[in-house]
């Protein structure tokens, strides 16, 4: 396989069916946590563990809805990684990656651990001296069913299903007989009071530590997003095993713990305890003293062999995923290399497994595991959050992904993800101290690797897609001109070097090549003589008004991100398109391009709707409140200052007919005020029209006009119209060229637009 841009292109080959994805997220979810946490759970939560199960499945759905879209649509090795990278840049691509690749590593320590505890306690069964080793040889045997299972993951990924299916189906079997002989004993039970007379008995604080120490149980169905490369039909197969190992798990969760605190009594040697705190005190063998009640010594067996199956198919699961996550951040050298190998023979990312099993055991032997787990936590909500903050960036960002799935009621569901995921962490760290601590230091020492050494790795290895960079100037102000062709490229050369004259800046001319998908980025390069010609037109503009300007041709898939890459990298402050005209759809007002931006604007943005004219002697600005007005007279005494000969501006308020003299003149007095506030110019003058409409009255003072400067009308946050009808219809009607300016957005309403609010678009057609 060879991509376009002449490196070999480094995939995975699909094997698992939707029966396989199903086991590989039902094994990595009930695996330690429902025997190695439920005793301290308990303890923690009372009887209302039920409950804390039953929460964290619903929590969990909100982020999994967002898990299926995007495992629906970017089928590849990486899952959460990669689609947070997509949606909100690099930076916070690597971090989601560093977070996941730790938290899986940890989530394997701990299962190793449990492993090796059962293992302990089988071998007790008939030596019962191997208690005062306890500890070494449950180390020794971690150690060595990790590199068991990173072999089988060095093997390939059909053994690896092959061998989660057969581990995964046998223990569902098991806790299915412990439940059905389990609630027979509940049966049994005279006394069922334990569920009523004190549900919460620590309160809901209690239940929410619970759902803290068992959220690591309930993240499994994200390994079936990452394993998306791998499988067959993913766009329908992917939502489907998520959603059904979900109901699957919350079920038996639920189920379990309802028979460990229902069927159990508290035997008179433990003292007069509830038996939830009989159950804290046996802590990860508190399953297996359950079954040893109600089901006998072979009971505790069976639970200690699904115990042995449980852990070993999630850890199955978790090093399959830690070592993809890993394979997928060395494939964009975002770490070293070397994990981005793929063996010859075996095609499986043999350093990424190696390297996580030893990062699996070095943590497990070094560190105190139940608070790294709960560290391990923290990061996955953290990571969840900005996978729900990913989703609905990528659906405003993306909107030609082919999704196999659509989050339903969107973006309310992702919107209750975050909050949730960011609540739960927050309480999480806090009620832990040191875990606030461990996960600080590890995100920390993430950023300063990044920042000081991976990005500068990944801008190397990307296929250069600026063209033609001239080296900018420092200056403070900064108009941008993109320029798609010779026609408009002249009047918006001249407009741009009359703005950045004014603030001392500089022009930076820009064209963007859009490359069709079947070719490589790189062969954008093809086209590169169709960009020079309007660029020249720019700079020749620009050298008559005396102003410094640059150029820059940028290939591209899509126009309006390659516009908004150019405005963050070189901090413009104003972006100035020509007028493409409406593009004769009811959801897009100037074609895709500019609606994009203008609907939320990185940088003040002037749209001009150009017009034959001789020379520029008098500028109508009209004004009716609000930033855009301040911004249009602004950029109308900005462009007449520094004409050949300076132009009058006269800014105009139109008085809609039927309102009294006085209210008008008042109002029309406070709008100049604030829409001139700082502007000294001697050739600004007022002007107050009466009229049946404010587009009526703004033609009229107009018709001597040789420019009309309009600021888009004020729309509220939620509603839906990108530049209101008035300055649309002026800009259409006006014999004179036309200028539309609007504001950039404030951060609030940036972060808003980009997720929460619906995308712009106009539902009724636009009058011509």
């Amino acid at each position: 396989m060879h991509s376009h841009v002449g490196k070999e292109e480094i995939t995975l080959s699909r094997t698992l069916g939707l029966l396989d994805i199903t086991m590989i997220g039902v094994g990595a979810m009930i695996g330690a946590g429902i025997f190695v946490l439920t005793g301290i759970a308990a303890g923690e939560a009372g009887p209302a563990l039920v409950l804390a199960f039953i929460l964290n499945g619903i929590v969990t759905t909100f982020t999994a809805l967002s898990y299926a879209e995007l495992g629906s649509c970017f089928p590849e090795a990486g899952g959460g990684y990669l689609w947070v990278k997509e949606g909100l840049g690099g930076t916070q691509g690597f971090l989601a990656g560093w977070m996941s690749w730790f938290a899986h590593a940890v989530a394997c320590s701990l299962y190793g651990l449990g492993f090796g505890r059962f293992a302990v306690e089988i071998i007790s069964l008939w030596y019962p001296a191997v208690h005062e080793i306890a500890h070494p040889l449950t180390l020794g045997i971690m150690a060595f069913i990790v590199v068991l299972f990173a072999y089988i993951n060095f093997r390939g990924a059909s053994e690896t299903g092959l061998v989660g299916n057969i581990v995964t189906i046998a223990k569902v079997i098991i806790l299915g007989i412990f439940i059905v002989i389990g609630f027979r004993a509940v049966a049994l039970q005279p006394n069922l009071d334990v569920f009523t007379d004190n549900f919460l008995a620590n309160g809901l604080s209690g239940v929410f530590v619970a759902m803290g120490l068992t959220f690591i149980a309930f993240e499994g169905y994200e390994i079936i997003a990452q394993s998306g490369e791998e499988v067959k039909n993913p766009k329908r197969n992917i939502p489907r095993a998520i959603f059904i190992s979900i109901v699957i798990v919350v079920i038996i969760y639920a189920l379990v713990a309802i028979v460990a605190i229902g069927a159990v009594t508290v035997p008179a040697s433990a003292g007069n305890i509830p038996v939830w705190d009989y159950l804290a005190e046996a802590k990860e063998v508190a399953i297996v003293r359950a079954a040893e009640q109600f089901m006998g010594r072979w009971g505790g067996i069976l639970i200690l062999i699904s115990g042995l199956a449980s852990t070993m198919s999630a850890l199955n699961a978790t090093i399959y995923s830690s070592s993809r996550v890993s394979f997928a951040m060395g494939r964009d050298n975002n770490l070293p290399p070397i994990f981005g190998r793929i063996h010859p023979k075996m095609h499986t990312p043999y350093y990424a497994v190696a390297i996580s099993a030893v990062l699996i055991i070095v943590m497990a032997l070094a560190l105190p595991i139940d608070e790294v787990a709960k560290a391990a936590d923290v990061m996955f909500l953290f990571m969840f959050a900005q996978v729900n903050v990913a989703l609905m960036t990528l659906r405003r960002r993306r909107p030609d992904l082919d999704r196999g799935y659509f989050v339903p009621f969107f973006p309310w569901p992702a919107v209750i993800g975050i909050v949730t995921n960011m609540a739960l962490a927050g309480f999480l760290a806090f009620e832990t101290g040191r875990v606030g601590i461990l996960t600080i230091v590890w995100i920390a020492g993430g950023m300063l690797l990044y920042m000081g050494y991976f990005r500068g790795r990944e801008e190397m290895e990307r296929p250069n897609e600026i063209l033609l960079k001239e080296a900018l100037v420092s200056v403070d102000y900064s108009v941008l001109v993109p320029v798609a062709d010779v026609q408009h490229a002249q009047e918006l050369g001249r407009l741009g070097s009359l703005l950045a004259k004014e603030q001392n800046g500089e022009v930076l001319a820009l064209h963007v090549i859009k490359v069709p998908p079947s070719l490589g980025l790189s062969d954008g390069r093809l086209f590169l003589k169709e960009g020079r010609a309007p660029l020249e037109k720019v700079i020749e503009q620009a050298r008559e008004h005396d102003v410094p300007v640059h150029t820059m041709i940028r290939l591209g898939r899509n126009v309006g991100e390659a516009l908004l890459k150019t405005v963050s990298e070189n901090a413009s402050d104003m972006i100035l398109f020509g007028w493409p005209g409406t593009s004769g759809t009811n959801t897009s007002l100037f074609g895709s391009v500019i609606d994009r931006i203008v609907a939320n604007p990185p940088a003040d943005v002037a749209i001009v709707r150009s017009r034959p004219y001789d020379k520029i002697r008098k500028i109508v600005v009209p004004v009716a409140g609000g930033p855009n007005s301040y911004l249009a007279v602004n950029t109308a005494v900005s462009l007449a200052r520094n004409l050949p000969e300076p132009a009058d501006v006269v800014m105009v308020h139109v008085a809609v007919n039927g309102l009294a003299q006085v209210d008008v003149e008042a109002r029309a007095h406070n709008t100049f005020r604030r829409a001139a506030t700082g502007v000294i110019y001697d050739q600004l003058t007022q002007q107050i029209i009466k009229a049946e409409s404010p587009v009526d009255g703004i033609l009229e003072a107009g018709k001597d006009a040789d420019l009309i400067v309009i600021g888009a009308t004020r729309e509220t946050l939620f509603r839906n119209l990108l530049l209101g009808n008035v300055s649309q219809q002026v800009a259409e009607q006006a014999n004179c060229p036309v200028v539309l300016v609007k504001r950039r957005s404030t951060i609030l309403k940036s972060v808003l637009r980009e997720t929460v609010l619906p995308p712009i678009h106009t539902s009724n057609k636009l009058k011509k």
